[in-house]
């Protein structure tokens, strides 16, 4: 079975148990096709770890979740050096904490300090972890997928501007329509059903795995879309969005009155790599204004700053890229 016909198999598999989030499904593969990483934001209940579980569980890999919490210690998530006495002597050995797997959820993430969000970073940006002077390297595969909750924002911690720009996109969940959400209940209630089947659990299990795409696959995928023709125009057009966001005044004074910062060059690059995923799963051999347009809104708006003014008026990020969108014009 050719690459993209697999790729699009483990959509479907998503897809069976995640109701009517079909965007969403699309952006978490995206995001493990371009070798990025994810934050991932919504109300409670909207199935944002069950759909990035749902990921995990239909790829050969090693999945790992983390709950932060405000008494958590960067170690907690890092590992550490531990003291062995052996009966040849004594020695410190490296145990590897939870970020040491293929796929990893960071639950919640904004309830934990700074010091703490800020251990992923090396991890997220270097595929690495240095630990009491030693280099430890991450898996190959390696994906950090972090939630927050807009919500309850008492006892939470704002992620910091420079871990945020790490995030390949932001992915905001919204609530399901009346139809999806009777499809939910269906489904919840056929799962529940399914605990109490005769079947044995032990030929669930193997079946499950078998049916796990393999790694080698989204390696496979990614060489495909490290292919993907770029033409100057489309360049040109990535660049003259992002620039947009730095100098909004030539474009419109309401813009301009809405921005305080804009995107950093992370997110040219990330526009690009999204961008050719996007026409990848399309099934096209080259990257069109639909594909960069379609993903710049989860680009870009963890990216920028609103001002003020902006926040009063109940502007979000959504709005202003939109309207950037509008005025940007193709090269």
């Amino acid at each position: 079975m050719e690459t993209l016909a697999q790729i699009k198999q483990l959509q479907a598999q998503m897809a069976a148990s995640i109701i009517g989030q079909q965007k969403v499904i699309e952006r978490l593969l995206i995001g493990i096709l371009a070798n990025g990483n994810l934050l991932v934001e919504g109300l409670p209940g909207l199935a944002k770890t069950r759909a990035i579980k749902s990921l995990a569980k239909n790829i050969d890999s090693q999945f790992s979740r983390i709950q932060f919490t405000p008494d958590l210690l960067p170690s907690d998530i890092t590992g550490s050096e531990v003291y062995f006495q052996t009966d040849s002597g004594s020695e410190f050995k490296f145990d590897p904490g939870p970020i040491f797997a293929n796929i990893v959820l960071a639950d919640e993430i904004n309830r934990a300090p700074a010091k703490v969000q800020s251990a992923l970073l090396e991890a997220m940006e270097e595929r690495q972890i240095t630990v009491a002077g030693k280099t430890h390297k991450m898996e190959p595969l390696f994906m950090v997928l972090a939630t927050q909750n807009p919500v309850e924002q008492e006892g939470t911690y704002p992620l910091p501007e420079a871990q945020m720009d790490r995030f390949l996109m932001q992915v905001n969940i919204d609530y399901p329509s009346v139809e999806d959400e009777v499809d939910v209940i269906g489904l919840v209630r056929q799962e529940e059903q399914a605990l109490y089947t005769t079947t044995n659990s032990d030929e669930k299990t193997a079946t499950a795995a078998t049916n796990r795409l393999a790694q080698q696959v989204i390696f496979d995928a990614r060489k495909e879309i490290a292919n993907i023709t770029v033409s100057p125009e489309m360049a040109r057009y990535i660049a003259d969005l992002v620039y947009a966001t730095r100098t909004p005044e030539k474009y419109s004074d309401e813009l301009a009155s809405w921005l305080d910062l804009g995107a950093s060059p992370r997110a040219s690059i990330g526009l690009d790599k999204c961008a050719r995923t996007h026409a990848w799963l399309a099934e096209r051999d080259q990257v069109l204004p639909e594909d960069i347009r379609s993903i710049a809104v989860d680009v870009l708006r963890h990216r920028i700053s609103l001002s003020y003014q902006a926040q009063g008026a109940g502007v979000t990020s959504q709005d202003v890229i939109t309207k950037i969108i509008e005025l940007v014009a193709l090269p």
